[in-house]
């Protein structure tokens, strides 16, 4: 796990905290055919599935505590990240997963559900979640809000 954050002049801060993630899945549309799938998800349509050790940001943003000099308790944050994302997901085959019943798991796909559920964090507002799937795919989220660096 690692942590950084950042600050403006106005004591408003984000606070960015990446975790593991590991997981399975298959990509395959049960609304395409056989080959549609082949083309469209190449080697990851594999019936087999195949794994992923994301790594997921999740960008907290607001006020700085002048009691505490953090934008939220990066303990309280893992907690729930804990608890409502990797006891999910983690170690799982995302196929398998109730969020996953009616949409391919993709990483994209991922970051919207995992984003949904952190808007349940209540001790800072979740600004975006970023998932690295490998060196070279990341996905970022952020809702209706519109992404900024």
């Amino acid at each position: 796990m690692t942590c950084s954050w950042i600050f403006t002049e106005r004591n408003e801060g984000a606070s960015h905290k990446t975790l593991l993630v590991s997981a399975s899945h298959r990509l395959h549309s049960e609304a395409m055919s056989e080959a549609e799938n082949q083309t469209t998800y190449g080697k990851c349509n594999n019936p087999h599935g195949h794994g992923h050790n994301y790594a997921l940001e999740v960008t907290v943003a607001g006020q700085v505590d002048p009691r505490t000099g953090m934008v939220c308790n990066i303990v309280d944050l893992d907690s729930f990240v804990e608890r409502e994302i990797l006891e999910r997901f983690g170690h799982q085959n995302l196929n398998t997963a109730s969020a996953f019943r009616e949409a391919v798991p993709t990483t994209e796909n991922l970051c919207v559900e995992i984003y949904r559920i952190l808007k349940n964090f209540k001790a800072a507002p979740v600004e975006k979640i970023r998932m690295e799937e490998t060196m070279l795919n990341s996905f970022e989220y952020a809702g209706d809000a519109e992404l900024r660096s």
